[in-house]
């Protein structure tokens, strides 16, 4: 069974359920109960309670037509880590696409030379997906990201340039204010994963005097 953090979960030999807040290692984790203690248990010795909501799922706001040149936005493509609704300690990472492309998406993660694939998917316009994990506490020992969107549209308008984003988040990265994430409806960190156009004209600038 392919338990995630925040997963809500039954044990199988008691009357305790909760939610999932800590990964210990391949067989056990950390369920938190209504009384907000996190007890250790054996992976198979729970059970996912099927029914509770979870926001890993796309989010939009708009049915699927086919979007008017004049109309069509081309920027809004974010990474927003949020608290899980039901445990402060328990951080998921979105993908926000506040733009009329539709993105597909890969994350892979690396951590002392081991790299395990997260995430593939596409995401649709004005829409939001989870595509990871993590506890808050464990900032420091959290692994490096690559993220990698490319995007697509049935319209006439040219595709973006692939976003890469390869780097480890750090404390420094979470210490400014949380914004509001419309799409997901509570705030949150946002990293803007485009660089702004003045930006890039200034790079190729920079490289044209070279």
């Amino acid at each position: 069974m392919d338990l995630k953090l925040g997963d809500f979960v039954r044990f199988v030999d008691e009357n305790i359920e909760g939610y999932i807040t800590r990964i210990i290692d391949k067989d056990t984790i950390g369920v938190t109960d209504s009384n907000d203690f996190e007890i250790p248990v054996l992976a198979s010795k729970v059970t996912l309670v099927h029914g509770d909501v979870h926001d890993n799922d796309i989010v939009s706001t708009k049915p699927t037509t086919i979007i008017p040149q004049a109309e069509f936005k081309k920027d809004g493509i974010h990474l927003a880590l949020v608290a899980d609704q039901h445990s402060a300690s328990v951080a998921h990472f979105h993908i926000i696409n506040e733009s009329s492309y539709q993105l597909l998406a890969s994350l892979t993660t690396e951590k002392q030379d081991n790299f395990k694939g997260e995430f593939a998917g596409t995401i649709a316009p004005n829409s939001a997906k989870r595509i990871y994990s993590a506890q808050l506490g464990d900032i420091q020992i959290w692994p490096k990201f690559r993220l990698e969107v490319l995007t697509s549209t049935s319209a006439n308008i040219e595709p973006k340039a692939p976003i890469i984003f390869n780097k480890s988040i750090k404390g420094k990265d979470l210490s400014v204010a949380k914004e509001e994430v419309a799409l997901l409806k509570q705030k949150g960190w946002v990293i803007k994963l485009e660089e702004p156009e003045e930006d890039l004209d200034l790079k190729k600038l920079q490289k044209k005097f070279q």
